[in-house]
């Protein structure tokens, strides 16, 4: 009876295990899905990217053409709206929008990771205080900051500066990049950092050495998104710019006119400054998509 009795035992699975066909048949379901729930992914993202599709086909279109109504889809294709964009200059308003949201993303960066890590990996007292703050930053609308930022950079003399607008660029991603960043180094193993304590690692050693290479997807991930709000912001360009320092949105607001809507040349341009985005969104889309997930799977 002992023996029979054994013998069961060893057959019997634990409580906490699971046949390996049934793990698979189970993979094979989640994988498989509702095809209801994939035809509507598909139709929701035929709808975020039709515009899209729809505005860089009027750009190939004759303003003649682009202004019928209803828009005729097989109208003959000409790229005189783009020739009409890069005849205008297009390459100092470039040039400015790249600088302003590179350094500025440089810069939160530089000074997200120290303040993340002090928020999750050695918390401070009251820690979660400190990122309401930080929450809190973003809760006055940016069109109420507009007039006293004005008259500072006026008695400043910084008005169509394009290094005081980097640093209100900083100071508007700053809060959204602390928190993204607290959220990434939170899920770095505490194992690594008593390690290079025992090492004798200081904080920027072991910020260089071991936390920034664990959160390369979530630091792609921040410094993505910093750099395309920085490069589609408009309210503080426009306010605070004027010929020397105007970025590459308010270029593009100079397509409408008094004399009507360019709308072949309006497209034209949107699509190329547009390129700058969708090709570093291309470029990190693997990065954003492991950094904006970690932690999401336990």
């Amino acid at each position: 009876m002992s023996t029979t009795t054994g013998r069961a035992a060893e057959v019997r699975p634990s409580a906490g295990h699971v046949p390996t066909s049934r793990r698979e048949r189970r993979a094979r379901e989640l994988n498989r899905g509702n095809p209801l729930w994939g035809l509507l992914a598909w139709i929701v993202g035929l709808l975020f990217v039709a515009p899209v599709l729809w505005m860089v086909l009027t750009s190939f279109h004759s303003e003649t053409d682009a202004a019928t109504n209803p828009p005729s889809i097989a109208a003959e294709l000409t790229l005189q709206g783009y020739r009409s964009f890069f005849q205008a200059g297009p390459w100092p308003p470039l040039i400015n929008s790249l600088s302003a949201s590179v350094v500025s993303t440089i810069i939160v960066l530089l000074l997200a990771m120290p303040a993340a890590y002090a928020l999750s990996i050695r918390p401070v007292k009251r820690w979660t205080d400190v990122m309401f703050f930080f929450l809190s930053t973003k809760f006055m609308p940016i069109v109420a900051a507009v007039l006293p930022l004005y008259l500072f950079a006026r008695y400043a003399g910084l008005l169509d500066n394009i290094t005081y607008l980097s640093l209100l660029y900083t100071s508007m991603n700053l809060p959204i990049a602390v928190w993204m960043m607290r959220s990434f180094l939170a899920e770095v193993p505490v194992e690594m950092l008593e390690a290079a304590s025992i090492d004798g690692a200081g904080l920027i050693r072991t910020l260089r050495s071991v936390v920034a290479p664990v959160a390369v997807p979530g630091i792609a991930a921040t410094a993505l998104i910093c750099f395309i709000f920085s490069w589609n912001e408009l309210l503080l360009a426009r306010t605070l710019t004027a010929t020397v320092a105007g970025t590459a949105p308010v270029f593009l607001t100079g397509f409408v006119t008094s004399q009507g809507l360019f709308l072949a040349q309006l497209c034209a341009a949107a699509t190329v400054i547009s390129l700058p985005v969708l090709v570093a969104g291309f470029a990190a889309q693997d990065k954003l998509v492991q950094g904006l997930s970690l932690g999401a799977v336990k």
